[in-house]
């Protein structure tokens, strides 16, 4: 059954239930039948397999290989196996901590549940666990309450109810009995739902469904489905590791059969197996060489320390990864209420007597001031502006909180709203006090006003106040105060205050009317007998009728708003900057949503065309939706299934989306976003714990402050990439031009390579480790946020990087097999050192000139100062301490030995710097080799 669509009968007639509630027995029977009121729960992934998929890795499994090969062939290869071990355990437990932080999505949506609940059983009321409800149960809700399931409402006096997590409605929503025929969520006023908050009034409703069953079950049923999906980064490390283990195991296969054919028949000699087993380790040395098994570690540690630079912004990230898909994101999805706006309701207008009068100040802070055509006023100078504001301040149930906390109120967001006005201009307790509330008739949604009668200060009558629709107070009243004099209320005043109303309506401002009357009631209460706010009418003598609410005075308009947060219009236009689209998607009202947006200035191409509402969403084929997703800037009164079809429409267009929220609604869109978004203070623990970044401010500074991190930690990544890529390839040419050369020892005559295998892993720790880490705090360059989102298809490595690593690969190579050449007469000894320190020197040289390739200053981050520093310190320890000399096979390096190695790398160093300058000529003459590696690593950036 529609619930919503049905009468109250015939509802408890197909629960088989009645007003009364159900017997004890019944309400067993169902509660085994149903089950408890609870949402689902998948049982946790064990922690061993969490742990076992951080080694699901290709270039991880070579790394292990490498490293026990290591231990078993090489003399001294238990140092090498410990740290390649070492790496690979520090990266495992890195991922382990973040992935053990597993999703409590459900877990959070049971919280939702009321712990207990007011029901009716055989006719009494029952306090019982709200687990224990079941179909057909009858509750009785009341202000505070949070309801503990889905209802059909039998009788509602006055039931507001706060819906902002389920539907992003940013008001409450009054209910009602009466069948309602509406199909959205948010407007099924006779229905109540599991999670949401009574914020006035009562209500007697009907169980419709509990757990599983439940809007919200529904919805947890989303989350629960939503896969967990590779950020853009895990996709393109994953791609890159398998195919570079593919192909550096080809070469190091080729290099060892190359090396076994040069020293042995193309030199005249025999295949000895010391020459098959020397050729081996020289290949198993250089895979471990060529292996950038620092680079797990690296970027690990490079989002571990973005995560902590974000953290001090506000936003804290749940997986490393997404620190860095923030970075590649197109498009974000924003929920408009308590995200780009304050979620506070705020009196911005006042209108009398054809003035209006515009009031600063956002949120519930009671700060602000009053100004007519742009200049301020005081506001006790204007009687009328006074008058409006104190009826506002007394027909009101709200009340300002005064326990020293943030600001804030007590009661609906409205009537908030008109207390903060009134207590901008006068003290709202001290007028609470002197005009007691002796009689009051409660809002309603069929009435659509409110009254109450209030005694004056001593000397004066009781006075009734009232507020409501304007329409609807305006037919109430006979006069008009104008100039401080009660005049009629003639026909074109009326035409004037609803020409009022509808210019306020356009935008986007709730209007209330305001009028006053002085009452003469069937008694007089003593205004010194109480200063409360009784909301029972008749507790004070006076018995309020129909003539309460006739023959009114009308006062003026009071028009609100849920603000715009000040800060947002300015990341808006960084992001249009970054080429970032912002979506906008709320529970809202069209027009209201139009009318926010508008003043935020989301695109400044802002029409009806561009907005859409769930129904019409609803409503596409799937090409239509397509096509509507790239146009659409606005999604008005969306349901949860509408935002999730967005988001996903979007990611089949090949956008990487960010979504925030902070409702039960936005968790099944935020689990399957590229990212999602939570507001960490009025965000719901569904959310927070669906999402993989939480805003402690609720700010949408801290999500553009993350894009920008994300980017600049793209750029790193990118950089190390390519350092050691670069820096390793150049081994690799280094030893394979070695091999097709034919070095000679000129002692023995016997064939020589310019580096030993325990030098290739010294070389590797050395440079791979503190100048890589180091360039991973780098700054962002300058023009991080005026670029395009990097398209999904991007890959880490393209056609410039890989040109660039070829010709550094190839310069560096050149450079150490001079250098080697020219020892070499003078022995082997010094030929290897020079070679290997030619090697170290090299790569540090190469580490400022990635760093200038990405506009990274070398003095801009002096960490890699300090590791180059620190790393050269190293070197000179293996040249010159004796028992490291003896370990690694050096010699002492002489003043001339070192001017050459230095003249040598520093020119190859202004050389790099110098092709810098012709990289884009570069790029269109790629040579073929670098389009075949680009081809197969699945490059695919475009310039």
């Amino acid at each position: 059954m529609e619930w919503h669509t049905a009468s109250a009968d015939a509802v408890l007639a197909e629960l088989k239930t009645s007003r009364s509630g159900l017997s004890g027995s019944e309400a067993r029977l169902r509660l085994a039948r149903f089950g408890p009121n609870e949402l689902p729960q998948q049982p946790p992934v064990p922690a061993w397999r969490i742990f076992g998929r951080q080694f699901a890795n290709l270039l991880v499994a070579i790394l292990i290989v490498a490293a026990a090969v290591s231990l078993l062939v090489l003399e001294d290869g238990l140092l090498d196996a410990a740290v390649i071990l070492a790496i690979v355990i520090l990266n495992a437990a890195f991922g382990f901590v973040q992935e053990y932080r597993a999703e409590r999505t459900v877990e959070a949506l049971k919280k939702l549940a009321a712990p207990t609940t007011t029901v009716l059983r055989d006719g009494k009321r029952l306090e019982i666990p709200g687990r224990e409800l079941v179909p057909g149960d009858v509750v009785l809700l009341e202000e505070g309450v949070r309801i503990p399931a889905d209802c059909r409402v039998l009788e509602s006096i006055d039931l507001h109810v706060d819906e902002a997590i389920l539907t992003g409605e940013s008001q409450p929503v009054v209910k009602q009995a009466e069948t309602v025929a509406a199909a959205e969520l948010a407007d099924r006023k006779d229905m109540a739902y599991l999670g949401t908050l009574v914020t006035f009034g009562r209500a007697t409703v009907v169980v419709t469904a509990t757990g599983a069953g439940t809007e919200v079950g529904k919805i947890s049923k989303l989350v629960e489905e939503a896969k967990e999906e590779r950020t853009p980064l895990q996709t393109e490390l994953a791609l890159f590791g398998k195919r570079l283990g593919f192909l550096i195991i080809g070469i190091c296969v080729l290099v060892a059969v190359i090396g076994i054919l040069r020293a042995g028949p193309l030199s005249g000699q025999p295949i000895t197996q010391a020459l098959v087993a020397q050729m081996a380790i020289t290949g198993i040395a250089l895979a471990v060489a060529a292996i950038p098994e620092g680079l797990p570690a690296v970027v690990t540690i490079t989002l571990a320390l973005g995560l902590q630079r974000l953290a001090k912004r506000n936003a804290l990230m749940r997986r490393l990864a997404a620190v860095e898909t923030l970075g590649s994101t197109s498009v974000i999805c924003s929920d408009k209420t308590g995200t780009l706006t304050k979620n506070e309701m705020t009196v911005t207008t006042v209108w009398h007597s054809g003035t209006e009068i515009a009031v600063t100040g956002t949120g519930y802070e009671p700060r602000g001031a009053f100004l007519i055509a742009g200049k301020q006023i005081v506001p006790e100078r204007d009687r009328q502006l006074m008058e409006v504001l104190k009826a506002g301040a007394l027909c009101n149930n709200a009340s300002l909180k005064r326990n020293g906390a943030e600001p804030g109120i007590i009661g609906d967001p409205t009537e908030g709203a008109l207390v903060v006005a009134a207590a901008k201009a006068m003290n709202v307790d001290a007028l609470n006090a002197a005009r007691p509330r002796v009689a009051e008739i409660p809002f309603s949604g069929a009435r659509k006003m409110m009254s109450v009668a209030c005694n004056g200060p001593r000397g004066e009558g009781p006075r009734v106040y009232v507020k409501g629709a304007p329409e609807i107070v305006l037919e109430r009243c006979t006069h008009i105060l104008r100039a401080g004099r009660e005049m009629p209320l003639s026909a074109l005043e009326r035409k004037k205050v609803l020409e009022a109303n509808h210019a306020l309506t356009l935008r986007a401002l709730r209007v209330l009317a305001v009028a006053e009357r002085a009452y003469e009631g069937t008694g007089r209460h003593d205004a010194g007998s109480s200063a409360s706010r009784p909301r029972a009418a008749g507790l004070s003598g006076l018995r309020p009728g129909p003539e309460m609410e006739e023959k009114l005075v009308f006062l003026g308009l009071v028009g609100m708003i849920d603000p715009p947060r000040e800060e947002v219009k300015e990341d808006l236009a960084r992001c249009r900057a970054a080429g970032i689209k912002v979506v906008v998607i709320t529970g809202d009202h069209k027009n209201t949503a139009l009318a926010v947006s508008q003043q935020l200035g989301v695109t400044a191409d802002l029409g009806p065309e561009r907005v859409l509402t769930g129904a019409e969403l609803a409503g596409m084929s799937e090409q239509e939706l397509a096509a509507a997703v790239e146009r659409t800037v606005i999604y008005a009164r969306v349901d949860p299934e509408h935002k999730l079809t967005i988001v996903q429409a979007l990611k089949k267009q090949g956008h990487v989306v960010a979504m925030m929220g902070d409702g039960v609604n936005d968790a099944p869109a935020i689990k399957h976003a590229d990212i999602g978004v939570a507001m960490g203070i009025k965000g719901t623990d569904v959310a927070k714990e669906a999402a993989q970044m939480v805003l402690r401010d609720d700010s949408f500074r801290a999500v553009v402050a993350a894009v920008h991190e994300g980017r600049a930690i793209y750029d790193n990544i990118r950089k190390f990439i390519l350092y050691l890529l670069s820096s390793n390839l150049g081994e690799v040419a280094i030893l394979f031009l070695a091999l097709l050369i034919g070095f000679t020892d000129p002692a023995t005559g016997l064939f020589l390579l310019p580096v030993t295998a325990l030098q290739l892993l010294w070389i590797n720790l050395l440079t791979d480790g503190l100048p890589a880490l180091a360039m991973g705090v780098d700054p962002a360059a300058p023009d991080v946020m005026e670029r395009k989102p990097r398209p999904r298809s991007s890959r880490l490595l393209n056609r410039g990087l890989f040109t660039d690593t070829a010709l550094t690969a190839g310069i560096m190579a050149a450079g150490v097999l001079l250098l080697f050449w020219m020892n070499l007469p003078q022995g082997a000894a010094l030929a290897t050192t020079a070679a290997f320190t030619g090697i170290v020197v090299f790569e540090l040289f190469n580490v400022q000139s990635v760093r200038r390739k990405f506009r990274t200053g070398i003095r801009e981050n002096k960490k890699v100062l300090l590791a180059v520093a620190a790393s050269f310190l190293l070197q000179l320890a293996v040249i010159y301490a004796p028992p490291l000399q003896a370990a690694f096979d050096t010699v002492g390096l002489g003043l001339l030995d070192w001017a050459e190695i230095l003249a040598v790398s520093l020119a190859g160093f202004l050389a790099r710097l110098a092709l810098l300058k012709r990289e884009r000529a570069l790029r269109q003459y790629s040579p073929p080799l670098n389009v075949v590696l680009e081809r197969f690593f699945g490059g695919g950036f475009v310039y």
